[in-house]
């Protein structure tokens, strides 16, 4: 193994040190005897301790709450499919959707929408704001504000409450303002 021939007989500096010395493979520094070791031998009778898992042990009701504040955003449920991630399914009760991918979706009970510029929607969505830099393509409503970004592009059927589009931006297809207050009616017919 590494080089050696089975028949070569060991070396005399391959084999172990006696008396217990421990032998050092470290370069010699000039000036230095050739014998003495550079650096101490590793004890080995010293064991070695084991991970700490007390993190995530089970904590008696109420001990740790006030020594462990939680920040606003660790609350906060966010999905979000990253560049060359294809998700397809039924997206259901999060905070804030970031699409940098390309998803094929039913989303319900979600806040937010972000799709960035290399981001596609298709399928359907009601939430309550939305910001598209990418495509979106399908059944949205959006009860707050909707922002077309100017490579954002918006086509289907789309409800909002209010909207605003940049210079470039593209909007297409049956687009209604919501009724102030008025909540969106649930979406009626979709076997998907």
């Amino acid at each position: 193994m590494f080089g050696k021939k089975k028949d070569e007989q060991p070396t005399q500096a391959a084999a172990p040190a006696a008396d217990g010395e421990s032998k050092s493979y470290a370069k010699p520094e000039a000036g230095a005897p050739a014998s003495a070791p550079s650096r101490p031998a590793m004890n080995p009778d010293i064991a070695r301790r084991g991970p700490d898992m007390s993190a995530f042990a089970p904590r008696p009701a109420g001990a740790g709450v006030a020594a462990t504040p939680r920040a606003p955003e660790a609350e906060q449920k966010k999905l979000i499919v990253g560049r060359d991630i294809f998700l397809n399914g039924e997206i259901r009760t999060c905070d804030s959707l970031v699409v940098e991918g390309k998803v094929e979706a039913v989303l319900s009970d979600c806040r937010a929408i972000d799709i960035a510029g290399s981001g596609e929607f298709r399928g359907s969505a009601e939430i309550e704001s939305a910001d598209i830099s990418g495509r979106f393509d399908g059944d949205l409503v959006v009860r707050q504000r909707l922002t077309i970004r100017a490579t954002g592009k918006v086509l289907g059927k789309i409800r909002y409450g209010q909207l605003e589009i940049e210079r470039g931006g593209v909007i297409s297809g049956t687009v209604e303002a919501l009724a102030d207050g008025a909540p969106a009616p649930a979406a009626s017919g979709s076997g998907r």
